[in-house]
């Protein structure tokens, strides 16, 4: 990347030792121009906006203060990591985020020495800054950690686990929350930036600490003094959970007020316990759309991308879902935190009372469908496919083995492009495909999608319906019919070869039919299989190739690999699908060819 003479403080750092050298104007120049950075490199090759635009100020003050890598960051989400890799030696390959062989747009430890811990999913910083924190102890080192976590990511369960082992230990822990759900209220003004500063430095912890050791011994003067601190702090500062758990708290202070941000980090650095710093933010500061509609603006396509008239999967369930409530008040909609992601915002101002978003709580997502279940309502799970790992253990023990009726609405299964291993449904079908009691549905197209959750809420028990991130090229799909369960259905009649495509790979595998002269069949199900039509094609072609955008191992092909062979057929089998490794980033496009899932792929397959 040439350098962009207008940063010319920016193109000056290229490690985060040289930031330590600028006073703190200069910082605030950095800021400045890390902003301007920012929005024109992420309007250019995509990516997290708005959550790093909030971020600017608080990350260059905690590289101001602390030395990573000696000193661990480690970053909840990992999306609002942006101003981090460019203080640490990324500015030249920023214009490669989130493309095949570019930066990562989360932390990623093979990225740099200064990712301490990989991120993607929501609510783990505290605990892996916790096990840095306690393994620092254990070497007897003087090192620092810090956990930096989202208001939005303190409604996820492990945060609260983690909070809670915090606050019961001895460990050398920073966690700042960043909290940007809520505008700069009046309390963070100069008098709260003075209590602040003043609760946060060596004296009044000194004197503090003292003065309980002194009042332990005086134990009805020392529950008074305890108490009325309480009451005092709670009217002042909204500590009191926090502390509760064992953790002092500091805050809240303005995140965008740098001078601060140094001086309350320098004090809280010195201090051992586990503590808490609430820093309040605006997302997308800086930039007025991105303020006025962080939700649009938290990611961003390319510019040069094209938007497509085509529906989505996601606006087709969100379709199917406003138009199934219509006739069936028993339908309840549940999200964990990706209303828009899911296509359910049309849906939650036109049935408020039949929508919940639950926070970011995979795992009370599911069991608390299950408990609508049993008192006769129908729940329909909204829920991506790297995200439903989280809830396995309630799908499983809550929901599959009392054979609840719930529709699990998949999105964003198999390959989902640019944000990589992290976020790619690479398992569902794998982890899904064991658990008895379940129903596997794979559509190819948009209408086959509205058909299948038709079906799926019609049926008993409890149903999967898998579909990828994307559109489809049917652009009329709304309709009434269902699909006989555990029916495949021949698209097109060839000779010696037989495919057999799961879900979105219908069409790569109608494109190499043409080259082979091949069979397809539309599997639609992935449990229970279409055992009925394998056996007759099994005997009428001398080779079988299943494709699947999931993981090889266990997944749709590995159901027809067992089926064939408990039938004892021994009709050769090709499986294609995902390797035994984490995917990479890049375009869907890109990475279906990199792995052999496109016509080139089933041809070549065919021919070895």
């Amino acid at each position: 990347m040439d350098s962009d003479t207008s940063l010319p403080i920016l193109n000056s750092i290229k490690t985060p030792q040289d930031i330590k050298q600028l006073d703190i104007t200069q910082l605030e120049f950095l800021a400045a121009e890390i902003r301007k950075f920012l929005i024109e490199n992420i309007q250019q090759t995509g990516g997290h906006l708005a959550p790093n635009l909030g971020t600017i100020e608080m990350t260059i003050a905690m590289h101001y203060v602390f030395n990573t890598p000696d000193d661990s960051f480690v970053f909840d989400v990992g999306h609002q990591a942006y101003t981090h890799k460019i203080l640490t030696g990324r500015l030249d390959k920023m214009t490669t985020l989130r493309q095949r062989h570019g930066l990562s747009g989360f932390t990623k430890r093979s990225e740099s020495i200064h990712d301490s811990f990989g991120a993607g999913h929501s609510s783990t910083s505290i605990s892996a800054a916790l096990g840095i924190a306690i393994a620092n102890g254990i070497h007897k080192n003087h090192n620092k950690s810090v956990a930096v976590i989202g208001d939005g990511a303190l409604t996820g369960g492990m945060s609260f686990e983690a909070l809670n082992h915090a606050g019961d230990s001895d460990a050398d822990l920073l966690i700042i929350l960043n909290d940007n759900d809520m505008s700069i209220s009046k309390n963070v003004g100069a008098m709260n930036k003075y209590l602040t500063r003043l609760i946060s430095g060596k004296v009044y912890s000194t004197m503090k600490s003292k003065s309980l050791g002194f009042l332990e011994r005086m134990p009805m003067i020392h529950e008074f003094a305890k108490r009325s601190e309480e009451h005092l702090k709670g009217m002042v500062l909204p500590s009191t959970l926090f502390e509760e758990l064992g953790l002092d708290y500091f805050g809240p202070i303005n995140g965008h007020d740098l001078p601060t941000l140094v001086k309350t980090l320098q004090n809280l650095k010195i201090q051992k316990k586990p503590r808490l710093l609430h820093i309040i933010t605006k997302k997308g500061n800086g930039l007025k759309s991105a303020e006025n509609d962080p939700c649009k603006f938290h990611g961003i396509a390319p510019v040069q991308s094209t938007t497509s008239l085509l529906p989505s999967y996601s606006n087709v369930f969100g379709a199917w879902l406003n138009n199934t409530a219509k006739k069936n008040k028993d339908l309840i909609a549940i999200t964990p935190a990706m209303c828009t992601g899911s296509g359910m915002s049309e849906f939650e101002t036109n049935f408020p009372d039949q929508y919940f978003d639950v926070g970011i709580a995979e795992q009370h997502a599911i069991t608390f469908a299950g408990g609508l279940a049993v008192q006769g309502l129908k729940p329909v799970v909204a829920i991506y496919s790297t995200f439903l790992q989280r809830g396995y253990d309630q799908l499983i023990h809550d929901i599959a083995l009392q054979k609840l009726s719930i529709v699990f609405a998949i999105d964003r299964a198999g390959l989902v492009g640019a944000d990589g291993a992290t976020h790619a449904g690479s398992f569902d079908l794998s982890f899904l495909r064991c658990i008895p009691n379940l129903t596997i549905m794979s559509p190819s197209n948009a209408k086959q999608m509205y058909q299948m959750l038709n079906t799926a809420f019609d049926m008993p028990g409890t149903v999967c319906v898998r579909y990828p991130r994307g559109t489809s090229k049917v652009d009329q799909y709304i309709n009434d019919e269902c699909i006989k369960a555990g029916t495949a259905e021949i698209m097109r009649q060839g000779s010696n070869i037989a495919i057999l495509a799961f879900g979105t790979m219908l069409e790569a595998a109608m494109q190499a039919a043409e080259e082979l002269d091949a069979t397809v069949v539309d599997m639609r199900f992935v449990k229970p299989l279409d055992e009925t039509l394998i056996i007759k094609l099994s005997k009428s072609h001398a080779q079988f190739i299943t494709i699947e955008d999931n993981a090889v191992n266990g997944g749709a092909g590995s159901g027809v690999s067992e089926f064939l062979h408990q039938q004892q057929i021994n009709t050769p089998l090709t499986i294609l699908g995902l390797p035994d490794t984490f995917t990479e980033q890049g375009s869907q496009n890109e990475l279906y060819e990199l792995y052999g899932l496109d016509a080139t792929g089933i041809i070549n397959a065919a021919k070895q």
